[in-house]
């Protein structure tokens, strides 16, 4: 199988490689290709190091990265995954490192910050993934409710676990056979998370004679961890809402030596190093790492905690999972493959195309004890140290619809924090209209705008007595509202207003907003400790309570619906509520040439269309959902799907935010469609020469041609003198299929000059002789029997620096020439390239070859052509 990328009309990849390694470099290219700017920055999130480009507001993250050890426990994890995930995960590395540079070049964001690129780590993909859910299950709420137990008692714990402001979600629902128009199941839904641009998922399709998976992808990690169908088998995931990381406060004391930590056994020393931060227009700074037995120290202010986490401890992340999901056929293949999965904990639905159905949660939850779920815990205490064993992971029969939306059901063991009912209440209500589903009407689901919570609001303001004409025209208009949270919907404005009003009250009200006192944290945990935001999310609780007797709801809600009433019309929900993607540069959706458009959005964060305005501050949407998809099980062809933007993260590609108006609109597009590979094709016209084109060999087509060349005597040192025609017929088909290695054709006017092959040096032996830097690009190049022309060779290299160096973006150029092929060496010096070592190093057909390395980087490249 030829190894090639193909693009449907919307951009998205589908990539074809003729085995699992193969593919995975593929899919780490491509990655480079399309997505940069955010795994590259993510890559030094995980590495603490972001700052160093992007300046203070980046310093909190970094210190916090360095101090939680990510990048050590990254290497871990990755130290102790199967032999072949490594491997897996290595070639997915090496498919970025080729990649890198050329994406850089096409990412504005690069030249902003003056980030340059670097060679990643092995271990980077675990790393990104723990950057990205070091906070997922949100244990700086565990700070939160430290302050709720200082200031209104223990009991006033459970007024705030809810849903809080910074938890990631899903919608899912898996509907069985006899429920849908084909008699096979459908597996829909949603994942809630903060709308970034680039978008967390890229769409992607991923084909080799082992398998042919479709899915939603996380740029920077290889295979499909969330959203995939198989063709035989799909699956899907939310968040299961789980507790599994402990803070523990700590005492430290200073030694001659050291540091020690009082642990149940007495004081113990604790590891200690300093770090450097850089931080850009700004002075570096210099920060203290300390662990103890419980974990790093992530905050040592007034307190002093530590953070234990699941992978710190068992040196495991389950990413071994990941090619097994690839690889599965069958929903016991599924099963089977999430057994080893940690962090995060997720629910899993599957269904194959037997009718096997599953509903599940998979990861890694210790056991210990009650209080490490909901306070900070004293390090001391032996009560409170993780015990020996772990959770058991509930899982449940599928006899109807199954539906996860992150309440407290199937996962209720393990956590404390759940979303509201309402979301899966009403997908389940939904459901029970009718048995004859199909993927196709999944929209009508993740679009419902009926907001449950509305209730509960609208019954207090009913009771509300001596309103001005104002307020109880405004009240006799919400009341028989039909509680959809549309965007054209003027009353669903006015709802949200009042739900705002009456939030921000309840938040100044002196018995809760004594809990903005005494939060000395770092600035990173914030957001998880703010007043407003909590009680935004509880109101539901707090309207019902009475464990806050001083506090008169009824009166702030009277104040509230007189605010709202007192004001002009604010127009419709979609007014105010709009999507406001978050870049890590604030940089815009459209540039100055696009057109610009509404954003206006429907729904609301309780609805199905869970839409999540800034919590009690402004109704701009920063939080829905990151991708929808359908998975049809009878016809996979008939599956749909959809992302917030597009397939590309470069600012002013067609694909960078082209199905924009389909997710507003809450349609689908189709996973399957017309597909067009790639063009790797280049010309240029060159000054004194003419038109110059550069085309991939066809081996079957251009055999005669090629074979003349490469085994002519003139071209010894390709080493193919002696091949047949069927030998050489071989080699080009081998090169045809791999994704690290491609053969050109040059032609002048049309008429074939010259033969160069590239290769990724990382992937071939002279990588191993030499330092290979980000961005390299190894070139072999011959040229054609002829007559010879003044100034043709070096016209037809400055040519080839065109395509490689400025068009694909590569940094430099490495050629390997044999060291006694004088003529070859000459060329190089004659046409700008500097001589590097004398290499020795062992051929693919296991002859020793003595090279001249040579270089020519793009800086010299564009120097000598000025």
């Amino acid at each position: 199988m030829n190894a090639k990328v193909y693009r449907d009309a919307l951009g998205v990849p589908h990539l074809q490689a003729g085995d699992p390694l193969a593919l995975a470099y593929l899919q780490g290219l491509n990655a480079a290709t399309d997505r940069a700017w955010q795994i590259e920055l993510e890559r030094r999130r995980f590495l603490g190091t972001s700052a160093a480009f992007l300046g203070s507001e980046a310093l909190g993250w970094d210190v916090f990265a360095r101090q939680a050890r990510l990048d050590d426990t990254a290497q871990r994890c990755y130290q102790n995954l199967e032999e072949d995930t490594r491997e897996w995960i290595s070639a997915y590395v090496a498919g970025v490192n080729h990649g890198l540079a050329g994406g850089a070049r096409r990412a504005p964001e690069f030249a902003a910050t003056g980030l340059v690129p670097q060679e990643w780590e092995p271990w980077a993909p675990v790393g990104i993934w723990m950057a990205v859910h070091i906070l997922f299950a949100g244990f700086p709420t565990k700070l939160w409710r430290e302050q709720v137990a200082q200031h209104l008692g223990d009991a006033a714990i459970g007024l705030f676990t809810s849903e809080g402001p910074r938890t990631a979600g899903s919608n899912g629902w898996l509907i069985p056979g006899d429920k849908t128009a084909t008699g096979s199941p459908i597996i829909a839904g949603d994942p809630h998370r903060y709308i970034e641009s680039p978008g967390v998922y890229q769409q992607i399709r991923l084909t080799c004679p082992e398998y042919d998976v479709v899915g939603l992808a996380v740029p920077g990690i290889p295979g499909i961890a969330h959203f995939g169908h198989a063709g035989d088998v799909a699956w899907a995931i939310t968040n299961a809402m789980a507790d599994y990381q402990d803070l523990f406060a700590e005492q430290l004391r200073r030694t001659p030596t050291g540091v020690e930590a009082l642990g149940p056994d007495g004081w113990t020393e604790a590891s200690r190093h300093t770090e450097v931060v850089e931080v850009a227009n700004a002075e570096p700074v210099e920060i203290e790492v300390i662990e103890t037995d419980r974990g790093p120290v992530i905050i040592d202010g007034a307190q002093t905690i530590s953070l234990r986490y699941p992978p710190r401890v068992t040196g495991r992340i389950g990413f071994d999972t990941l090619p097994a999901l690839l690889k599965a056929t069958t929903v016991k293949d599924i099963d089977a493959a999430f057994e080893g999965w940690v962090e995060p904990v997720n629910v899993v639905m599957a269904a194959d195309t037997a009718g096997d159905l599953l509903h599940r949660t998979a990861g890694l939850v210790p056991r210990r004890h009650p209080d490490n779920r909901l306070r900070v815990v004293p390090a001391w205490e032996a009560d409170h140290q993780w015990q020996d064993g772990l959770e058991p992971m509930p899982r449940a029969t599928v006899d109807d619809f199954a539906v996860m939306a992150n309440a407290r059901e199937l996962a209720a063991p393990l956590g404390v924090e759940f979303a509201a009912p309402h979301r899966s209440s009403r997908i389940r209500h939904l459901l029970e209209e009718r048995d004859d589903w199909t993927a196709a009407d999944m929209p009508s689901i993740h679009t419902d705008t009926w907001l449950g919570s509305a209730g509960q609001l609208l019954d207090l303001l009913a009771g509300l007595e001596d309103l001005s004409p104002e307020a109880t025209s405004l009240r006799e208009q919400l009341l028989p509202w039909d509680r959809r949270m549309d965007a054209a919907s003027n009353l669903a404005s006015s709802f949200a207003a009042v739900r705002k009003a009456l939030a921000r009250r309840l938040a100044e009200h002196p018995m809760i907003a004594v809990l903005d006192q005494d939060t000395d944290y770092p600035e990173l945990f914030v957001p998880w400790i703010d007043t407003l935001a909590h009680t935004y999310f509880a109101l539901e609780n707090l309207i019902a309570t009475d464990l806050l007797p001083d506090v008169n709801v009824s009166w702030l809600a009277k104040e509230a619906l007189e605010e709202v009433a007192a004001r002009k019309p604010s127009g419709p929900w979609g007014h105010t509520h709009q999507l406001t993607p978050l870049h890590a540069l604030r940089s815009p959706i459209f540039t100055p040439a696009e057109d610009h458009y509404e954003l206006a959005l429907s729904g609301d964060h309780h609805c199905v269309m869970s839409t999540s305005p800034l919590p009690g501050l402004a109704d701009v949407c920063i939080r829905a959902s990151a991708a929808r998809y359908a998975w049809d099980l009878a016809d996979r062809s008939a599956s749909r799907w959809i992302v917030p933007l597009g397939a590309s993260g470069v600012l002013g590609d067609p694909h960078h935010h082209d199905q924009l108006p389909l997710w507003l609109q809450g349609e689908l597009a189709p996973i399957e469609g017309e597909l067009v590979a790639e063009d790797p094709t280049f010309e240029v016209r060159v000054d004194g020469l003419g038109l110059v084109r550069m085309e991939p060999v066809v081996p079957a087509r251009d055999l005669d041609l090629v074979h003349g060349w490469v085994s002519a005597e003139r071209a010894r040192f390709w080493g193919m003198v002696d091949k047949t025609r069927d030998e050489v017929l071989g080699i080009y088909e081998f090169l045809d299929s791999v994704p690290t290695h491609h053969a050109y054709l040059v032609r002048l006017d049309g008429v074939p000059v010259a033969l160069f092959q590239t290769y990724d040096p990382q992937a071939d032996p002279v990588g191993t002789a030499y330092r290979i830097e980000a961005g390299d690009i190894g070139i072999h190049f011959l040229i054609a029997p002829g007559e010879s022309r003044p100034g043709f060779t070096g016209r037809l290299i400055w040519a080839l620096g065109q395509f490689l160096l400025i068009e694909r973006g590569h940094s430099r150029l490495v050629a390997d020439p044999d060291a006694d092929n004088d003529k070859a060496i000459d060329r190089m010096q004659r046409t700008g390239f500097t001589l590097g070592p004398e290499v020795t190093f062992t051929q693919h057909d296991g002859t020793p070859k003595t090279a001249q390395l040579a270089f020519l980087t793009r800086e010299a490249f564009k120097a000598s052509a000025e």
